[in-house]
């Protein structure tokens, strides 16, 4: 009997345990990668939309973070068409919600870096024109403080002064070219002590008519001098210029470099 009983509570534990990535976790439904808030992270972000679990959505980076301050970031998206907007969150940071973009003649794609307080997943949310929101991640490991540390560019006297600065690059190819985008910002979270949240929040990136090509909704979580890779089917569109603002209202506006 006592065997027995033995043997039921091994598969008691087998049945609420998950190892994931070297992470033991309570299991949460279906959700491939068994973090611990996900179900409410999809109330809040998604409400009651139907959500999948796609293979299609694509999020790349390291299995283990070297700087937790500068984690990079890719975000994929193929044979998923009428892409409205992406979300992109980190289940386990103290301040979840990373950014959200929407592609709109660019490619559903982009490259970033971001801060991670701890090891977490770090997922990105597509939503069709159905309503439907297709899910990817992966767990990313990091030694932690990613989000508490003060930003490293403040300890410049002269930070304000190059504070909105853009810089820019073009790989341009026949099938497919790649614009790379440089902010100088400390985007800093308001979890260091004594420094309040600074950060980027909007930034739209538009062609010589004004029209939208790429729009980005930036927070907190977004590294330092944060660096922004975008797609484009065929060469990039002429005359493209980069537009934003920070919550202070201060302006970002520069050509981009052809």
């Amino acid at each position: 009997m006592f065997r027995l009983r033995g043997a039921h509570v091994a598969l008691a534990v087998a049945a609420v345990c998950l190892i994931s990535g070297g992470h033991a976790f309570a299991a949460t439904g279906d959700d491939p990668l068994q973090s611990p808030q996900w179900t409410d992270l999809k109330d809040r972000y998604l409400g009651t939309a139907k959500v999948v679990f796609d293979p299609r959505v694509v999020v790349s980076g390291p299995k283990v973070a070297e700087d937790s301050m500068n984690v990079p970031v890719g975000i994929r998206i193929t044979g998923l068409t009428d892409v409205r907007r992406v979300l992109v969150i980190a289940d386990l940071n103290p301040i979840v919600k990373v950014l959200e973009f929407s592609a709109k003649g660019a490619m559903p794609s982009l490259h970033f870096r971001m801060k991670l307080q701890q090891g977490s997943p770090v997922r990105a949310m597509a939503q069709t024109a159905d309503g439907v929101w297709h899910v990817g991640g992966i767990w990313i490991d990091a030694s932690g403080g990613g989000c508490t540390a003060p930003s490293v560019g403040r300890s410049s006297a002269n930070w304000t002064e190059t504070l909105g600065q853009v810089q820019s690059r073009i790989w341009q190819g026949e099938a497919q070219s790649r614009v790379k985008l440089s902010i100088m910002h400390p985007m800093d979270t308001g979890l260091a002590p004594g420094i309040p949240a600074f950060y980027i929040e909007r930034l739209s990136l538009q062609d010589a008519t004004g029209k939208e090509w790429m729009t980005l909704d930036t927070f907190e979580p977004v590294s330092e001098n944060p660096v922004f890779s975008f797609d484009f089917t065929g060469p990039p569109p002429a005359g493209l210029t980069l537009v934003g603002r920070d919550n202070n209202g201060n302006r970002i506006n520069a050509k981009v470099a052809q």
